[in-house]
């Protein structure tokens, strides 16, 4: 009888809390601030919530749905993405927390910046409705709720420089 062994392969997770944990061996700068012992998420969470008005169930809700944009905004580098004013809070959160960024980038980006280059002007075409649909496409588990609210009123960060989100 012969056994064949299948090669390991990393599960794909579309968590976003474990996707943010799993950057902590990858944070390499501010380490004595950022790597305070808490779990990442926590971080972002708790810096959330210092900075906006809002309870800890929103700030996991903008937390998660800002990951998956980000992510999926990385992985994707040659589709069209935006978000509307809610999910930006927690994307901004995380472009703010520079080294936590970084890793993102690093991980997920093939190690490069990925910039954040805003018009000053919102978009109305949709682009944000379109964006929740790609995200669910992708795999992601989507706040249909979050993403509605904005509606078609999305960030303006979109194909502005080379690699911006």
């Amino acid at each position: 009888m012969t056994i064949a062994v299948q090669p390991t392969t990393l599960a794909r997770t579309r968590d976003p809390e474990q996707i943010l944990n799993a950057l902590a061996p990858h944070v390499e700068h501010l380490t004595v601030n950022v790597m305070d012992g808490g779990p990442l998420w926590e971080r972002e969470i708790a810096l959330l919530l210092r900075d906006n008005t809002m309870v800890r169930n929103m700030a996991e809700r903008i937390l998660g749905q800002a990951v998956a944009y980000s992510v999926c905004a990385m992985e994707n580098p040659d589709v069209h993405l935006g978000v509307g004013k809610l999910v930006d809070i927690g994307v901004h959160q995380l472009i703010l927390d520079t080294p936590v960024y970084w890793a993102l980038c690093k991980v997920h980006n093939g190690g490069r910046y990925k910039h954040h280059a805003p018009f000053i002007q919102r978009r109305s075409d949709g682009l944000c409705l379109r964006t929740a649909d790609f995200l669910a496409a992708d795999g992601w588990d989507v706040d249909e709720e979050l993403w509605a609210i904005d509606g078609a009123n999305c960030s303006p960060c979109d194909s502005k420089v080379p690699d911006s989100h």
